[in-house]
């Protein structure tokens, strides 16, 4: 799965972050071949979910937002044996555990705030359980070429990437990808 993943970002670096249905529709007619979930409740994120895969692309549930699930391990066995997708976006990292465990490509996401809270990212990504590290907001190219040369995990910025100069900025700082709601990046 991980190794899916990378090909994909390699051909297509920009991530699809939808945050409502509307997003989801015009994210589908897009080059970008990952979708990452920002919405969505238990009784249609299947829906979500099967509408992407039919379009041929990857789809990641950022579950700390999807509505009706909780931040307990059975949210991750929810969309593990109810969905088809494809992997998991978490800030908590027992999630993120287990649903590595289970085989779901995994993507931990962290917001830096200050440089407390990137020390929390240094100590976390040592675990080895996230297969990803999102970091936002995901224009700051220092921050990101640091956390790129310490983390193992490819690292995926996001928040507030709004034209051609942040993915340029951010891919040169050491990103591997990056994700965005910002439609008009979706189709560069």
């Amino acid at each position: 799965m991980r190794q899916d993943f990378t090909d994909l970002l390699s051909d297509s670096p920009v991530i699809a972050a939808v945050k409502d249905f509307r997003g989801l529709q015009k994210c589908m007619t897009s080059e970008c071949k990952v979708v990452f979930v920002l919405f969505g409740d238990i009784c249609n994120i299947g829906q979500i979910v099967h509408t992407i895969k039919a379009g041929g692309k990857m789809a990641i549930v950022h579950i700390d937002l999807v509505d009706g699930l909780s931040t307990k391990d059975v949210a991750v066995r929810f969309l593990k044996e109810n969905t088809q997708a494809d992997g998991i976006i978490s800030t908590k990292t027992n999630l993120i555990k287990l649903a590595h465990s289970l085989g779901f490509l995994t993507i931990q996401r962290f917001f830096l705030i200050d440089s407390i809270a990137l020390g929390n990212v240094l100590k976390t990504i040592d675990s080895g359980y996230a297969d990803y590290v999102e970091i936002l907001p995901g224009v700051m190219p220092k921050i990101v070429k640091r956390i790129a040369s310490y983390s193992a995990a490819p690292l995926i910025a996001g928040g507030l990437i709004s034209d051609k100069d942040d993915v340029i900025s951010m891919l040169q700082a050491g990103a591997t990808a990056i994700s965005t709601t910002c439609e008009d990046v979706w189709f560069m």
